[in-house]
């Protein structure tokens, strides 16, 4: 019979330092002194202080000047030395590529956005390499300095293995091992995911309780992550692929273009061509001469009658579109992210107003804090977890 024996002191130790390292994270970025840790980790000051000594020597946490006491001597503090393990995250789009880093605090070091000369995958790649470099060139670091990198990209995603499977918007990307050259380039964890997933992550990152959201990524493209109790909902594979829902009255697909049907109706260039179309014969009109979505909300939240009457078209076909998923999922809210997220109230009101007369019971209708952000927030923040799930194993 084996005799069991109790764990060995270096098991112990990194039991602590882990308990400890985690204890900071979670203050951060507000420097916490020994104490606070004892009391937090319920460890003996002494064992903490050991902790804290060796996350100081293996360059995990840093020591902060102390505060000023009124009384006996100020307590040394201590936070995240952010540097030790920063993340890259990456954005790729059709149209733009925007590269940030992070460091272990989730402070940015860098954000950079790179246009994409021409569709296809080789032009993608080109803006993906030059923001990457711009990126690390801004933060001051390598590329052996990053330990953890997540890309979103639109389209269908293996998860196993982080492969394009199918993305109609960009010609000959699934043909593209991204992964690959990424971890080929950074020799670390690399994770690939549809950017409405991240998107998805991001919004119930930023809600207090789990519940079950649907994340709707609107800009030119409509794309919807889906959130179960707090976890991501990826079904077979597909879930959320809400710009491939036909509206009704919906023409067929024009050939070339690999835009779904319901991103031809309500994209943001198709809200462009509805303002200007209802705008045909009225050069007076603000919306005769509107370049972007952004124009035509703004001119809505004005008062113009046929700005609001194609913002109210807008939210029509959006709530006859997402009901069925209201309908079958019950969410507790709809978060709208992306460039659309800036149109404000006037289309959020007409939503929640048009998808009441649909459901059930309405979920809450919002729009994303993080806007066009929202899809690089939840990248940076899935690097994270993957350099928080080996750090707090291994230290």
């Amino acid at each position: 019979m084996t005799e069991e024996r109790p764990a060995g002191t270096p098991v112990l130790r990194r039991m602590n330092r882990a308990a400890v390292l985690d204890a900071v994270r979670r203050r951060a970025p507000e420097p916490v002194r020994v104490a606070e840790l004892a009391r937090l980790t319920e460890l003996t000051r002494p064992t903490v202080a050991q902790a804290v000594e060796d996350l100081l020597a293996a360059g995990w946490l840093r020591q902060v000047a102390p505060e000023q006491a009124t009384v006996g001597r100020p307590a040394t503090r201590f936070s995240l030395n952010g540097r030790a393990a920063p993340v890259l995250a990456l954005d790729v789009g059709p149209h733009t590529v925007t590269a940030g880093i992070a460091d272990l605090a989730g402070e940015r070091l860098a954000t950079i956005r790179r246009p994409v000369g021409r569709r296809g995958a080789r032009h993608l790649l080109e803006a993906v390499d030059e923001a990457t470099g711009a990126a690390l060139a801004a933060a001051g670091l390598t590329a052996g300095q990053v330990a953890a990198v997540t890309a979103a990209t639109p389209g269908i995603v293996e998860e196993t293995t982080g492969r394009v499977l199918f993305a109609p918007s960009v010609p000959g990307w699934p043909e593209i091992d991204l992964a690959g050259r990424l971890r080929a380039r950074f020799r670390c964890a690399v994770t690939v995911e549809n950017d409405a997933n991240l998107a998805a992550l991001a919004a119930v990152h930023r809600r207090a309780g789990a519940g079950t959201l649907l994340a709707v990524q609107w800009g030119e493209r409509l794309g919807a992550g889906v959130v179960i109790d707090g976890r991501l909902h990826r079904g077979a594979g597909q879930a959320g692929e809400i710009g491939f829902i036909r509206p009704t009255g919906d023409l067929p697909d024009p050939v070339g273009d690999g835009r779904g049907p319901l991103e031809r109706a309500i994209g943001a260039e198709a809200i462009v061509d509805l303002a200007r179309r209802r705008a045909a014969g009225r050069p007076e009109s603000r919306l005769a001469r509107v370049t972007d979505a952004a124009a035509v909300f703004a001119a809505a939240a004005d008062g113009d009658p046929m700005a609001v009457a194609v913002v109210d078209q807008v939210a029509a076909v959006f709530a006859q579109a997402i009901a069925p998923a209201v309908l079958v999922l019950s969410p507790h809210a709809i978060v709208i992210g992306g460039g659309i997220a800036r149109a404000g109230a006037v289309l959020l009101d007409a939503i929640a107003r048009h998808l009441a007369n649909l459901v059930l019971t309405p979920p809450s209708v919002e729009l994303s804090e993080l806007a066009e952000g929202t899809v690089l927030t939840g990248a940076i923040q899935l690097a994270l977890e993957e350099v928080w799930r080996d750090t707090l194993a291994g230290c």
